[in-house]
This record gives structure tokens, sequence and C-alpha cells, in this order.
């Protein structure tokens, strides 16, 4: 099986290499191929910086993971698998893996993500896809990261239905504080909210801050804060009432 890897927040991100690894220890042959700089909240924009009706990619090492030559693309993560779909970056991948992202990536707010924006554009194109992030905008514990993913990875690959979007988010605890992992709705709103001020001549003061509503019972936003990574079977822009996620759940007890 081959993985074609990406994100949204670089070829230098922490997440992706985590991701990368957790990939190689799964078994799996994989390309990487990630923007040149963050592309947060890209969506699924299919952008890219050309020269002369050519996609600018330049080779990059990554630390902590010897022997693999990645791929540092001046484009979005969407339009990186677009192209990659296709044989751009090496051998045409069973599977598009997606992050870690820095910051979850919950609730109905999962549209402007580019981690997810590019795990939809692989399901578009007929591939399963894994789009993992990490509840924190600098995030420590990456080993509770790769233990989730590499259990969804796994899982992932074994099921043989239609392709969808595995969305999963994770708690920033150190492993043995994760209470496990649960199927989890979208929230009605993401992570971030946005307060609109003062209106003046040419200008809008806009400011983001965390969300402190209150999420109702079983949403992915509830869920991880309180300690439980969560995960949601996406198709395309809508949940999937089809997809059964159940054998995904675990206690850290077991």
């Amino acid at each position: 099986m081959h993985a074609l890897i990406t994100n949204d927040d670089g070829i230098d991100s922490g997440g992706l290499r985590a991701l990368v690894r957790t990939a190689v220890a799964c078994g799996l042959d994989v390309t990487v191929a990630a923007p040149d700089g963050e592309r947060s909240g890209s969506s699924a924009s299919l952008s890219a910086l050309e020269s002369q009706g050519r996609l600018l990619v330049e080779e990059r090492s990554l630390d902590g993971v010897p022997d693999l030559t990645a791929l540092s693309v001046h484009a979005s993560p969407a339009l990186i698998v677009f192209v990659g779909v296709r044989g751009a970056f090496g051998p045409e991948p069973d599977v598009v893996l997606t992050g870690v992202n820095h910051g979850p990536n919950t609730g109905q707010a999962v549209l402007h993500s580019g981690t997810v924006g590019a795990a939809l554009t692989a399901v578009t194109h007929g591939l399963p896809a894994l789009a993992v992030s990490c509840a924190a905008a600098q995030p420590v514990h990456w080993e509770s990261a790769a233990l989730v993913a590499g259990r969804a990875v796994d899982w992932l690959l074994s099921y043989s239905g239609a392709p969808f979007v595995l969305n999963v988010n994770v708690p920033d605890l150190p492993s043995e504080q994760l209470h496990g992992m649960r199927p989890a709705v979208l929230a009605p709103f993401g992570a971030v909210q946005a307060r609109i001020g003062e209106r003046g001549r040419g200008y809008i003061t806009t400011t983001f801050s965390e969300t402190s509503e209150e999420a109702g019972p079983g949403t992915d936003v509830a869920l991880l804060r309180r300690g439980w990574a969560t995960i949601t079977a996406l198709e395309r822009l809508t949940e999937s009432e089809a997809i059964d996620v159940t054998q995904l759940a675990w206690d850290a007890g077991d």
C-alpha cells in the first residue's frame, strides 16, 4: 500500500514528521509532498505558484525520518492531492494521509480546514483519506497523536467499503492521560470564533478567539475537551451515517 502524505502547516511542521513516522511504522510506502509554507484555512483551494506553466517543487529532508526525501511544493494541500493522485510526485497512492494539524479541526469549521480539504479532495478521486489534528496550536505530546493515528491508519486500510474521510482529533495530553477514542458528531461550531468590531473607512476590525460555547454531548468538541480522541466519518462535506466507526472506539483501560 502506498500513501501520499501532506498537510497545511507546511513542510517544516512537527506534525508532518509525526504522521510520516506513524505511516512508516504501519508498513506503508510513503510519498511526502507538503506545502512550502503554512496554508491553514485553505480548505480545498486549488492554488499554486507556477513558473512557465510548471509547478514549483523542491526536494527536502525530514528530521527524524532518515532515507526519505520529501517534496516542498509551492501549492495548497488540496492541489497537491489533486495532482498527487495522478502520480505527479511518484507512484499513484492507495490512500491519502493529512496532518498532523497544529490545532483541532472540529465542528462545522472543518469546511475551512486545509487538512480536511486535502483529504476530501482525495475522496472525490476515489481514495480513502485520514485527516489527523492535535488540539493545540503548539502541540507537545506527539506520541499521543501518533498512537491514535496508528490505530486509525490500521483500521482505514482494512476497510473495504466506499472511500471516505476519517477525521481524527487528539487532545494534546500525555498518552497515559488519554481516555481513549470515541466516534463523534460534528459540533455546530468550530474551535475558533470571529468577532466583528469597529468598522471604518477601508477597514473592519476582526478578532479571533477560542470558542467558549458549551458543546452538546457526543460532539467532537465536547469529547475532545474531556480528554477523548474523536473520530468522525465524512463523505465530501457531510457526516456519513452509513459508515460505522464504532470499531475504532477504545478505552485507555483496555
